[in-house]
């Protein structure tokens, strides 16, 4: 398909005219979407209608950050709520078996629901592993402090997605537990040594690298490269997340929009392109902005284009889904992790 790396977010629950016309020329990859894009289920399928229609391109990405706890695009009282990354891992503790299928339903059961508006990409799992110090920004996402158990249920809650014709995307790449400060208002820094990056945070993507996509994390590893973040590092992309992690799917930035990285929009495209980034990732549906990523990006070429093909080949029809059966079941597993907490 023709395509400029870019994924664009938009501002509201249609398209304006503006954004059609801006669609049409740029012709970006991808559509991610955000609460304030959510409205009835019958908008949500035609928004994302309208923006395939635009690009004339049935199969065309649509994202959304749908994982569960704090970060779910759709919610109730449309949708059901679902629990946050943690509580698959504390079942885990106590269960392993159960704890991995909690993940797999989860991630099932999310697929049936965005299946049903056509979004066809979900930005999960986050295998970020904890540690005492994580900031509340990542917090209860993880899965837990153990890599092993981490890179365990985020590869349930993939498979679960990609069951229900849903590709994931594993987050953020490579690693995000470490941060004590949270890379939307700010850059944060990480002095851990590489030996101890190798065995802990990088070791669920290690495990995980056969996944068609991932996203880069805001963050400087002073031990790897003390001047650029990894979504701007040459030598983080090469030679950790290409290197060590030995991932070769379709990777693209986090959000441009996030206060970690300096300069314009313009100026952190082309840091994001040069690094080795597939995608440039930018959200906040702002048109100046994106107007900007589109004129800095190139087209979608080489063995950046062979990426993202490889990747969108892994999506396949949804396995048949007795919903009513999963959704007791979930809930089952869901009250034995301690979900929904009760109130105070």
């Amino acid at each position: 398909m023709t395509a400029k790396a870019f994924i664009s977010g938009c501002a509201g629950i249609a398209l304006t005219a503006d954004e059609i016309a801006f669609f049409r020329e740029a012709r970006p990859w991808g559509l991610i979407l955000f609460k304030r894009n959510i409205g009835t289920p019958e908008d949500v399928c035609d928004l994302v209608a309208t923006f395939r229609d635009v690009l004339g391109d049935p199969d065309r990405p649509v994202l959304i950050d749908q994982e569960g706890g704090r970060v779910q695009r759709i919610a109730p009282p449309l949708w059901k709520s679902r629990p946050a990354a943690q509580f698959a891992g504390t079942l885990y503790e106590s269960d392993e078996a159960a704890g991995r299928r909690m993940a797999w339903l989860q991630g099932r059961l999310i697929a049936a629901d965005l299946a049903d508006l056509g979004i066809t990409v979900d930005c999960l799992p986050v295998l970020d592993v904890a540690t005492a110090e994580t900031h509340p920004a990542i917090g209860d996402r993880s899965y837990g402090h153990d890599p092993d158990m981490v890179a365990i249920l985020g590869a349930a809650a993939a498979e679960g997605l990609m069951a229900g014709g849903v590709l994931p995307v594993m987050k953020h790449m490579p690693g995000h537990g470490r941060a004590v400060i949270d890379s939307h208002h700010a850059l944060p820094e990480v002095s851990a040594s590489l030996s101890t990056l190798q065995k802990t945070d990088f070791a669920p993507f290690r495990a995980l690298a056969a996944l068609p996509m991932a996203m880069t994390a805001h963050i400087v590893f002073k031990a790897i490269d003390p001047d650029q973040p990894a979504t701007t590092s040459r030598t983080v992309v090469d030679s950790v997340i290409r290197g060590q992690i030995g991932f070769d799917g379709l990777l693209m930035s986090d959000d441009l929009s996030m206060k970690a990285l300096g300069g314009d929009v313009s100026e952190r495209t082309a840091r994001v392109i040069d690094a080795g980034c597939d995608l440039v990732l930018h959200c906040n549906g702002d048109m100046t902005e994106m107007r900007a990523v589109a004129a800095a990006v190139p087209t979608l070429q080489g063995r950046s284009a062979e990426r993202a093909a490889a990747a969108l080949s892994h999506r396949a029809a949804a396995h048949p889904l007795d919903r009513e059966a999963a959704e007791a079941e979930f809930m089952i597993l869901a009250e034995r992790s301690g979900w929904p907490p009760a109130a105070s």
